[in-house]
């Protein structure tokens, strides 16, 4: 019944909005007849676009499919800024609404004639239009521009945070031991290519230690991403290259993937563990699937933290890859030093990260739970719109520290 009540709650919502956006774009800016339905159908369906391009994926070449996903999604992005920049023409709307209604009082006051009067009410639509034009005119200048801005970042190469973290117990030997962290690439059709050989290029120039794939690696299958995702066999890492699955991964043919990975020299931790050692000095690196494997349907997937710390040394500092930053309740109950994170993509677009923070504990960067210190990078891709705003794409050059003496 609650799930019921939530769709119908979800409907209500989208019809509410689409009509909004109807009545204020459409509606107010033309008069009855032709352009007026020609403008309501191509808003339906630029609207229903990605949608279409999801549903076709499959069946259409990607010469007409990578198109419509690049047009679909700009326009929801193009959307949710137009509700914003209409709410914020509001106030403005009645405010001059007002003032013609203050100035066509005054002139029937004042004994305007029968013919002024009569004047007066046939411009009344013409203004009224006027100001629709106006004002729609300026919400699309600024919800345009945002987008584009929005997207200019998201197309940008990506950033190497430098990020720091004191382990207590980690030996002098690993001091300066680097992970470089690499989350949310989310290859598909609309991002691969140049933009993957940026990031794999600048994980590279890293010279790292070991390098993390902190999931939601893929939005395909084999068959559409092998090419970009060959790329892979290129890092140079001294001590490997791991992966964990994130909620994206559950989205595709996960068993090809993850039988296809360790062919370009990338190590799956599938609940597992691996140990680290410089000289005499070792460390662990832990690594569990995504919080949402279990319900996924794929066998033998499921979060189980316990199964990866299992058999370790428990005064070894141990480093936990976990696709979700909501995974560090678990993390902190069992004793784990830090943990590395991706999922949020730093909330994308505002103003999401208010959605996000009811899931997640973390949007970006550094805290600390308990004992357990989680990072979370933004990631390098994004998904759905190709727009960031408030986060930029970026790797994260984790750089171990052992306490000073």
């Amino acid at each position: 019944m609650l799930l019921l009540l939530v769709l119908v709650a979800g409907v209500l919502a989208v019809t509410a909005v689409a009509g909004y956006l109807w009545w204020r774009l459409i509606r107010d800016t033309t008069m009855p007849g032709r352009t007026r339905r020609w403008l309501t159908l191509l808003a339906v369906v630029l609207t229903l676009t990605p949608v279409t391009a999801d549903a076709l994926n499959m069946y259409l070449p990607p010469v007409v499919a990578t198109p419509l996903e690049w047009i679909g999604y700009t326009w929801l992005a193009v959307l949710l800024y137009l509700i914003f920049a209409l709410l914020l023409m509001e106030p403005i709307r009645f405010c001059l609404r007002r003032r013609d209604r203050t100035s066509k009082t005054q002139q029937v006051t004042a004994g305007s004639n029968s013919d002024q009067v009569a004047d007066t009410h046939v411009a009344e639509p013409t203004r009224q239009l006027s100001l629709g034009r106006r004002l729609a005119a300026t919400a699309i200048v600024l919800a345009v521009l945002t987008v584009g801005a929005g997207a200019w970042v998201a197309n940008s190469p990506p950033a190497a945070r430098q990020v720091s973290i004191t382990l207590p117990g980690l030996d002098p030997a690993f001091d300066g031991f680097r992970i470089v962290t690499v989350s949310d690439v989310h290859l598909s059709s609309t991002y691969g290519g140049r933009q993957f050989r940026q990031v794999i290029d600048l994980v590279n120039a890293q010279s790292p230690d070991a390098v993390a794939i902190v999931g939601d690696l893929v939005d395909g299958d084999i068959e559409e991403l092998a090419g970009d995702a060959a790329m892979l066999a290129d890092l140079v890492s001294e001590q490997g290259v791991y992966f964990v699955t994130g909620n994206h991964e559950y989205y595709v043919d996960t068993e090809e993937w993850m039988r296809y990975l360790p062919t370009l020299g990338v190590t799956v931790l599938h609940n597992e563990r691996v140990t680290l050692q410089r000289g005499d000095a070792v460390i662990d690196l832990a690594g569990v699937d995504d919080r949402t494997a279990a319900s996924s349907g794929v066998p033998g997937h499921g979060a189980d933290l316990a199964a990866a710390l299992s058999g370790r040394e428990e005064t070894r500092p141990v480093v936990l890859l976990a696709h979700q930053p909501a995974q560090v309740d678990q993390a902190a109950a069992a004793g784990v030093d830090v943990q590395l994170s991706g999922h949020t993509h730093g909330a994308q677009m505002w103003p999401f990260e208010y959605i996000v923070a009811l899931d997640q504990p973390l949007l970006a960067g550094l805290g600390q739970f308990d004992d357990t210190q989680l990072y979370v990078t933004t990631g390098t891709g994004y998904w759905g719109p190709a727009v960031r705003l408030g986060s930029r794409p970026e790797i994260s050059v984790i750089e171990l520290r052992s306490p000073q003496p």
